[in-house]
């Protein structure tokens, strides 16, 4: 576009400065005008040479009268020479289209950062605060039923002691016994009882364990982590595994891939855990020289953590996790086959499949994203099944997780130490279901909470 400042000082230098000097920026404006040169510099050169002009002007009418010429001013190095003012107009537009990339760049992360904002504040805020309010009275009905579940069998934890005493020849004194009732709050009523034990679990109390002659809390939070690990381990390997598989079988549907797949998921479904912990336990040791049973080895059972202990404990944990995750890997294949299936026959896939869209485009862009919500929104429900699967190989594999302390703490009738568990898994699941909603509103925009 014609700057009309450029166009007003090219009138002015042709028409009054018919100098040297005058004609110079004369044509330099033109050039700018025309895009060769700069038109920032054709004003800078104006502002140098205006006075310039001005004694050339002053030269030729004295030269016309007569009078004594005094020689002209050698132009000073510092005054700047157009003739290079093409590189700087090159070197300032890729400072200006620099300038707009790193501005673009910047409105793109603040929009992406305002659309978390205003997801944070509109839905998962509100929504997650009601969740967590909505289970308290769940976590009190949940605590409820734990404790009435412990207290049907007939007996408790004393006179669970007091046989095991008895069998080993031990006689034990009447006092004895009221003394033990009492330490237990077993000679009030049944109310009294579940108040005192849900009171103190709230505030972190969880009592004594008769039976390992430890405090609760302890022998939880050091086997909590071994179930953690096992449990969320066994998830990703049903993800990692499942995912690909039901893929390929339902993007290769009636191949003898898919005929494979599909034998080897029932034979997964119909194998129950102990069995197949067996199995794998034998692979295990005459295969791979794997010690029978545990998460280590007998040299780093009781050793300190460094990276030897950490590599025999991955060298032990792939046996568990694999046996807790196949069959949760079998159902979930199947079931993402079958959805994948409905979504490829829909017609915004046939279309754009006509219209030429790479294969691992079309399925991966939006039918695998369609079909994987079944899973994320019971991504929660898979926590208990996965749990007490754990709890069936713990037992068999003799591992170090809350499973086989907590079938002991059942057979002793040891209340704080059952009912303690369960809470805590009963509190895990729930967050785990509130995570797989939130999960599932950040991957499908089509769901919101309000």
């Amino acid at each position: 576009m014609r700057s009309p400042t450029i166009a007003a000082f090219g009138v002015v230098a042709k028409a009054q400065h018919a100098t040297p000097a005058g004609t110079e920026f004369a044509e330099t404006l033109e050039r700018a005008r025309k895009g060769r040169a700069d038109p920032q510099g054709a004003l800078e050169y104006a502002a140098t040479y205006a006075l310039r002009g001005q004694a050339q002007v002053r030269r030729r009418n004295d030269q016309a009268s007569g009078d004594e010429i005094p020689p002209e001013t050698p132009r000073k190095a510092t005054e700047p020479v157009l003739e290079d003012a093409s590189f700087g107009a090159r070197a300032r537009s890729l400072f200006r289209k620099a300038a707009a990339a790193l501005r673009a760049a910047a409105t793109a992360a603040a929009s992406a950062f305002r659309a978390l904002v205003r997801f944070v504040r509109k839905v998962t805020r509100p929504y997650a605060v009601r969740r967590l309010l909505g289970m308290i009275p769940t976590l009190a009905f949940i605590s409820v039923i734990v404790f009435v579940v412990i207290q049907l069998p007939p007996g408790d934890i004393v006179t669970s002691t007091l046989d095991r005493l008895a069998a080993s020849g031990v006689e034990v004194s009447e006092e004895q016994v009221q003394n033990l009732r009492a330490q237990y709050n077993l000679d009030k009523p049944l109310s009294l009882q579940y108040l005192h034990w849900i009171g103190n679990f709230v505030i972190g109390d969880m009592g004594y364990s008769y039976m390992f002659a430890r405090p609760v809390s302890e022998l939880i939070w050091e086997r909590l982590g071994y179930t953690l690990l096992i449990t969320i381990s066994a998830m990703l390997f049903t993800w990692v595994v499942a995912v690909p598989l039901g893929i390929y079988s339902a993007v290769r549907q009636y191949s003898v891939v898919d005929y494979s797949l599909t034998a080897i998921a029932l034979v997964g479904l119909a194998t129950p855990p102990f069995l197949l912990a067996l199995v794998f336990l034998y692979i295990g040791f005459e295969v791979f020289g794997i010690p029978i049973g545990g998460l280590f080895s007998p040299e780093y059972r009781e050793a300190p953590w460094d990276l030897g202990r950490l590599a025999d404990l991955l060298k032990h944990l792939w046996i568990p996790m694999v046996v807790v995750g196949l069959g949760a890997t079998a159902v979930t294949m199947r079931i993402l086959r079958a959805n994948l299936l409905d979504e490829l026959k829909k017609p915004y896939v046939v279309t754009a499949r006509a219209k030429g869209v790479r294969p691992a485009k079309l399925v991966l862009k939006y039918p695998f994203r369609i079909a994987i919500n079944p899973f994320i929104s019971t991504l929660g429900l898979q926590l208990p099944a996965l749990v007490s699967g754990e709890a069936i190989v713990s037992i068999v594999l003799n591992l170090p997780t809350t499973g086989k302390m907590l079938l002991d703490a059942l057979l002793a009738q040891d209340m704080y130490l059952a009912g303690s568990v369960v809470m805590l898994l009963a509190i895990l699941i729930l967050v785990g279901l509130l995570l797989s909603d939130l999960l599932l509103a950040w991957i499908d925009p089509r769901i919101r909470y309000e």
